[in-house]
């Protein structure tokens, strides 16, 4: 099949429309969500989404804040950026650039059913502002609320071309690939970001891929083990446990694990079954199941597989006595499931998390210096120290992963310079242009020495420099005599 040619001519009249009323025109979707906020948490209510406020505080504010963000910062971080005489090399004198960020073209968002608001709008949001033309293919089940969050977008004066959106199933998504487009985000788990990642690499079509996690909770010495555990509880049941940077793993040495414990069981007991996508429905009790026959504990004594499965519905599980290589340990359940992982040292569950094909987030619990100090050894996309998920909401921060849990970032500052190519527009100002004249047997000498003069290694050497550049300019001077 022919496929359509990919940049210019996938541009909009959009893009040429001034960055700042681009960006003024986004922001104005914010009060399009205020104003309805009713609707808008109906159309958000699922079986696993029954609790209003959850639409509120996971969707609707940081969305809001996003949109608003864009509409500030948009403008200054979208800009041509003028490169300074400051900090030029001297051999460019004459020389001046200005880095342009421009848009991709055409870009493809593949969105999400877990959090369909704030994950996909945000990205749209971005995908506009840098002046791409949007195409909106929405997750299976999220279509009344897709076509609705599109119309938002419409009638803040974002136009029809610009903003396309698809039919929800996958093999839109396939034709679309084929067809050609310049910049593909997909939020969704691994095995479709492999899928993807497979048919793009056909046409080397760029990627940024949000994909699962398996999240560490990671608890020191010292740590608040109430505190650990009050944030754990939130976690597990957030959004019925669907959240890519949910609680998956409790690592620490036994008397912190068992301390989280203590306090964590009595919470879970008292907490209501939820109900699980049903997309997710079957890895997840295969994955408990096969966790329990080798030896895991439920410490809740909540779970039964029969109930589960003809339901679809569990409260929120802790499987003790896991170990590292275990399939539930590196698995990217969408489900409150928690399995706590002992060790001997801290440095023990340091190389567990590393380890792990999914690197999403992780949180650090412990004292504050010490907190940090192990933070900053994990090799995943955020770390938080004392809380986990809710500081990743600030629209001021990116957000990606490592490994399995993708590439790229979107959100925050990075999130919004990814939906650009950076190009360099450079230009000469004088005549003076040495580059360009004949070259003499001189010439090899003179760059050797301003080399050294420049970048030497100490005083001496570059003095040395220095010498061998003012002796080859004038052996050529007498030559040219």
């Amino acid at each position: 099949m022919m496929k359509k040619s990919q940049g210019s001519s996938n541009r909009s009249a959009w893009q040429f429309m001034p960055l700042r009323e681009r960006c003024k025109r986004i922001a104005k979707v914010a009060a399009q969500f205020a104003d309805n906020a009713d609707e808008w948490t109906r159309l958000c209510r699922r079986s696993w989404r029954e609790n209003s406020l959850e639409t509120i505080s996971g969707e609707l504010l940081p969305l809001c804040s996003a949109l608003r963000w864009i509409g500030r910062r948009g403008p200054s971080l979208l800009r041509p950026k003028r490169l300074g005489v400051f900090g030029r090399p001297l051999w460019l004198w004459g020389v001046r650039n200005e880095v342009h960020r421009q848009p991709h073209g055409e870009v493809l968002i593949l969105g999400t059913w877990n959090y369909p608001l704030l994950l996909v709008g945000t990205q749209i949001a971005q995908a506009l502002a840098a002046g791409n033309r949007v195409l909106f293919k929405p997750a299976e089940g999220c279509e009344a609320l897709s076509e609705r969050l599109v119309q938002a977008f419409y009638e803040c004066g974002i136009p029809g071309d610009a903003l396309q959106l698809l039919d929800s199933s996958k093999e839109t998504a396939v034709a679309t690939i084929d067809a050609g487009v310049d910049l593909i985000v997909l939020t969704g788990s691994a095995a479709t970001g492999k899928a993807i990642f497979r048919q793009a690499a056909e046409t080397l079509t760029p990627m940024i891929l949000e994909l699962s996690g398996c999240d560490a909770v990671l608890v020191l010495p010292g740590s608040d083990l109430k505190r650990a555990a009050d944030a754990i509880a939130f976690g597990l049941s957030f959004n019925s446990g669907a959240t890519c940077i949910g609680p998956r793993r409790l690592i620490g040495r036994d008397h912190e694990v068992e301390g989280v414990l203590q306090h964590l069981l009595p919470t879970l007991a008292l907490s209501p079954e939820l109900a699980i996508h049903p997309a997710a429905q079957g890895e997840v009790g295969r994955v408990i199941s096969q966790c329990l026959e080798s030896g895991g504990e439920d410490r809740t004594g909540r779970y039964s597989q029969k109930d589960f499965e003809e339901s679809g519905r569990m409260a929120p599980l802790v499987i003790d006595r896991i170990n590292a290589g275990d399939a539930i340990a590196n698995t990217d359940l969408f489900a409150p499931v928690l399995s706590a992982i002992r060790v001997k040292e801290i440095k023990d569950a340091i190389e567990i998390i590393n380890d792990c094909r999914y690197r999403l987030a992780a949180s650090v619990f412990g004292p504050p210096s010490d907190a940090r100090s192990v933070g900053s050894e994990l090799s995943v996309g955020s770390t938080t120290i004392n809380d986990l998920i809710v500081p990743t909401a600030d629209p001021r921060v990116s957000f990606g992963g490592r490994g399995d849990s993708g590439f790229g970032v979107t959100r925050g500052e990075s999130g919004l310079l990814a939906m650009t190519v950076p190009v360099l527009k450079g230009r000469r100002v004088i005549r003076f242009t040495p580059h360009l004249v004949f070259r003499s047997a001189s010439d090899a000498q003179t760059l050797l020495g301003a080399l050294r003069l420049m970048h030497g290694s100490s005083i001496r050497s570059r003095f040395a420099g220095l010498r061998r550049l003012v002796s080859s300019v004038m052996r050529g001077r007498n030559d040219n005599e």
